[in-house]
C-alpha cells in the first residue's frame, strides 16, 4: 500500500475512532480465529489496538476443540443436542478445566505478549454469572441458563486498565456449576455492561441469502426484519441461535451486533473502522 493509500485509511478510520473511544466492546472469540496461529495474532493485535485507543474490550470465550479433545483423550464421546454439548458431572469437570484453565489463562498469555493488559476470569468468579439448569427437552446434565450477570468484576478490571477474558462456566444457585454457551453468555454479558457492540466472530461471512454464494451477504438487519428472515428459511440451522444472540443483545440496549468471519485477519478492525464493515450487522 503507498503512503497516500494508508493516510485514507487513517483519515477513514478517525471518526470511528472518535465514536468508539471510553466505550464498551463485547467479543465473543471462537471458531478458526482461535485455532489459525496467524488469525490469533491478529486477533490478539486488534484487540490491543482497541485498549490503547481507549476502548474498553471484553473478550468471552468457547473451547469446543480443545475440551473435545480432552474427551477424547480421556475416552469420553462428545455428545450433542441442537447445537449444546451434553455435559454429565465427569464432562462437566473437563469443560471447567479447559475453559477456565488451560484455554483462558493461554489467552491472557497470548494477549500480554502482544503488548496488552489482560485478566482471565470466569463466571464464577465474583459471582459473575449466575444459572439455572437448562430445561428444553432433552437433558443435556450440567448446561446452564444464565439468569444473572453481575458486572462488577468486569467494570473493576477495565477501571483498572485490563481487559477481561471471560470463560463461560456459571455458578447455580444450587451450588453446581454449569456450562454456558459463550455467544449467549457474550450477549448478556454486552445487555449488563450497556455496550455499544457486541461482536460475534464465526467461520462465514455473515447472514447470506444464499449459503453456497459468498457474494449474497446480508450487511444490515433490523432486528423486526429476523422472524421474516426465518420464515423465508434464509436465517436457518446453526445460524438461529447466534442471532437470536445478536437480537436479545439489540433488544435489551447494545446499539449494534456483529456477526463477522473470524476467518479473515484483522476483521475486527475492518468491520469497527471502514465505512464498509464486512459481516452483517444488527440493529
Amino acid at each position: 500500500m503507498d503512503t497516500s493509500k494508508r493516510a485514507k485509511v487513517l483519515i477513514q478510520a478517525m471518526p470511528y475512532i472518535k465514536k468508539y473511544t471510553g466505550e464498551t466492546i463485547v467479543i465473543k472469540y471462537g471458531g478458526n480465529a482461535m485455532v489459525n496461529e496467524d488469525l490469533k495474532s491478529a486477533v490478539m493485535s486488534d484487540i490491543v489496538l482497541m485498549q490503547l485507543i481507549g476502548i474498553n474490550v471484553v473478550l468471552v470465550h468457547g473451547g469446543g476443540p480443545e475440551i473435545n479433545s480432552m474427551l477424547s483423550a480421556v475416552g469420553k464421546e462428545s455428545k450433542f443436542v441442537n447445537g449444546m454439548r451434553v455435559t454429565d458431572k465427569e464432562t462437566m469437570d473437563i469443560v471447567q478445566m479447559v475453559l477456565a484453565g488451560k484455554v483462558n489463562k493461554s489467552l491472557v498469555q497470548l494477549l500480554e505478549k502482544h503488548g496488552g493488559n489482560a485478566l482471565g476470569l470466569c463466571g464464577l468468579d465474583g459471582s459473575m454469572l449466575l444459572a439455572e439448569k437448562l430445561v428444553a427437552g432433552e437433558d443435556l446434565g450440567y448446561v446452564g441458563e444464565i439468569k444473572e450477570v453481575n458486572p462488577v468484576p468486569l467494570q473493576n478490571a477495565m477501571n483498572d486498565g485490563y481487559i477481561p477474558i471471560v470463560a463461560t462456566v456459571a455458578g447455580g444457585y444450587d451450588g453446581k456449576v454449569y456450562n454456558i454457551n459463550a455467544d449467549l453468555a457474550a450477549a448478556q454479558i454486552a445487555a449488563k455492561l450497556g455496550a455499544k457492540k457486541l461482536i460475534l466472530m464465526t467461520d462465514i461471512r455473515g447472514l447470506l441469502r444464499d449459503v453456497e454464494d459468498d457474494s449474497s451477504l446480508i450487511s444490515v438487519v433490523n432486528v423486526s426484519e429476523v422472524p421474516m428472515l426465518k420464515r423465508d428459511g434464509i436465517i436457518k440451522g446453526g445460524m438461529i441461535p447466534k442471532i437470536d444472540c445478536c437480537v436479545e443483545a439489540v433488544r435489551n440496549g447494545v446499539s449494534r451486533a456483529h456477526i463477522i468471519d473470524g476467518r479473515m485477519e484483522h476483521s475486527i478492525l475492518l468491520e469497527l473502522f471502514s465505512d464498509e464493515g464486512i459481516g452483517t450487522m444488527f440493529y
